[in-house]
């Protein structure tokens, strides 16, 4: 984390990073962290056995606005699609792939969404 970032940016960081963590020890492999396209950004991109796995990492400091999971809309999602179709041009052959999402509310509970969409 850099101290020079927005409070919100910092948050964000520590959330990516908690949820990398957890997911590491529910077995997965950290692939990448933060790939960037023009289509969009993927927070964590890891393995699973033979699958590929996208995750978005959302955090919710409140649920005033519903939970953090609730947050990811249609559209971005279709975000997350193309910058894993980008991310997918450079594999051969193409892996088995899913979306999951993990969700870090305010009571710092963790939600992992497998397949999410």
């Amino acid at each position: 984390m850099c101290p020079g970032r927005p409070p919100h940016l910092r948050s964000g960081d520590a959330a990516e990073t908690r949820a990398q963590n957890w997911l590491e020890r529910q077995g997965l492999r950290l692939v990448t962290r933060n790939y960037r396209c023009k289509a969009g950004e993927i927070d964590l991109v890891m393995q699973d056995g033979e699958s590929l796995v996208f995750v978005e990492v959302r955090y919710r400091s409140h649920g005033g606005f519903g939970s953090a999971v609730e947050s990811v809309t249609p559209a971005k999602q279709q975000r997350l699609r193309r910058a894993a179709e980008h991310y997918l041009q450079r594999l051969r052959p193409i892996p088995p792939c899913r979306f999951d999402i993990v969700g870090i509310g305010a009571d710092n509970r963790i939600d992992w969404i497998r397949n999410a969409f």
